[in-house]
């Protein structure tokens, strides 16, 4: 009976230490500031919260498949891909705003030692590989006095599954018919041209590498690695460079729009300051978890990203969400439910 009951005690204390575990999987883009709130959140509640960074389309396939507690995304789920999560594990995905980035064109050109500037009708041009030479006559008009070269443009793009690249994308189709009708947007496109690399790492990392290359990363990651970005022409005929400021100033003119399902598109804004290729990362939750505990863990962790992880957003050039977007991303926690019951009733 002594070691039955040592053995029992051990079982409880094991199935304590796993609880305390929570298992995610998904976007590269939000990582940075992630993993600062992961690891923040651990020290507060003991919670430890393992992150896989595969890639938005490997978080939706995660998730899908119930292998992680959550995924995460910087493209929201379509219709058909919410079907296949409601009819794999029988209740619907939540989509839950965390905060607000920019997606940069980031280069590395021999005597380019500043930001240049790129206009909507010549991003999709470079990426479609009608615009091959550094000294195109059209790159030139907008960058009088910038020394580009007679050289070829390497493009570098996602290889895998990403909500980044969905971003960048969602922009093409917004400002380019062509791209929009011959290649369209997504996680995964069919690239007319260039080299893939795998995350925002990958790309960061064979830009610094390759002379005369250009890639899309978001910001923070441009940032790290000392890479110059390009200012973007915007709506308004603005050349833009990206920064919170600029982000802020989109969302807030888009956020007016934001569906109850809060997958909305916050690209190509029409405001004076608004830098056009930037989004809202969402994380991916059931609706409803069967365990109980990990429900509670889970709503106490998103419950204290709005209360105290997004000042955290700023310094790691993320841009915190407007309030009455953060309003609704708290009344989509509500809705979060265990064995039927509200978590936040149950916490």
């Amino acid at each position: 009976m002594k070691k039955l009951a040592i053995l029992a005690l051990i079982a409880l204390s094991c199935t304590g230490a796993m609880a305390q575990q929570l298992n995610a999987a998904g976007a590269t883009f939000p990582y940075v500031i992630y993993s600062k709130w992961f690891d923040q959140y651990k020290q507060k509640t003991g919670v430890a919260i393992n992150y896989q960074s595969i890639g938005s389309g490997g978080g939706i396939k995660q998730v899908t498949e119930g292998t992680v507690d959550f995924g995460a995304s910087d493209g929201p789920m379509n219709d058909t891909m919410m079907k296949v999560f409601h009819d794999k594990q029988g209740t619907e995905i939540v989509h839950i705003p965390t905060v607000m980035g920019a997606v940069v064109l980031t280069y590395n050109v021999p005597g380019v030692n500043q930001s240049i500037k790129l206009a909507p009708d010549i991003i999709p041009d470079i990426y479609l590989g009608v615009i091959t030479k550094w000294n195109d006559p059209r790159l030139a008009a907008i960058n009088p006095g910038v020394n580009l070269p007679d050289m070829p443009i390497i493009v570098v793009h996602r290889s895998d599954g990403s909500g980044t690249t969905y971003i960048f994308t969602d922009y093409f189709c917004k400002v380019s018919g062509f791209w929009k009708d011959k290649v369209g947007k997504g996680n995964s496109v069919n690239w007319p041209t260039g080299i893939g690399a795998k995350g925002n790492e990958g790309v960061a990392g064979q830009v610094k590498q390759l002379s005369g290359s250009i890639g899309y990363v978001e910001l923070a990651y441009a940032i790290q690695n000392n890479l110059y970005y390009a200012d973007v022409k915007n709506k308004s005929g603005n050349y833009v460079k990206a920064s919170l400021e600029s982000v802020t100033a989109d969302a807030a003119d888009m956020a007016k729009d934001i569906p109850n399902d809060l997958r909305a598109s916050i690209t190509d804004g029409p405001g004076a300051n608004d830098y056009p290729i930037c989004s809202m990362t969402w994380l991916l939750v059931p609706k409803e978890i069967k365990d109980a505990t990990k429900a509670k863990q889970l709503v106490g962790f998103l419950e204290w990203v709005y209360s105290d992880g997004e000042q955290y957003a700023a310094g790691l050039n993320y841009a915190p969400l407007p309030a009455a977007v953060v309003k609704l991303c708290k009344e989509k926690i509500a809705m979060i439910t265990s064995n039927g019951k509200s978590v936040m009733k149950m916490r």
